[in-house]
């Protein structure tokens, strides 16, 4: 897969992805354990503070996965 096959994450959005945004459920997952949502630029707000309004760890990225 190619870079520009990579879609955003958000529900009904087919844009090409920009940014990862690397998460992970505290109450669940490991430290080492991550999870990666892609986002485009008009989501990486609103993807990344979904996380962080349930206190979930998370980091964006600008790029996307090798």
């Amino acid at each position: 897969m190619s870079g520009e096959d990579y879609e955003c994450s958000r529900a009904a959005c087919r844009n090409r992805a920009t940014h990862q945004v690397i998460w992970r459920n505290p109450r669940i997952h490991a430290e080492d354990r991550q999870k990666i949502w892609l986002a485009c630029d008009d989501h990486v707000d609103y993807l990344s503070e979904y996380l962080r309004a349930r206190d979930f760890p998370v980091d964006v990225k600008a790029g996307l996965p090798e």
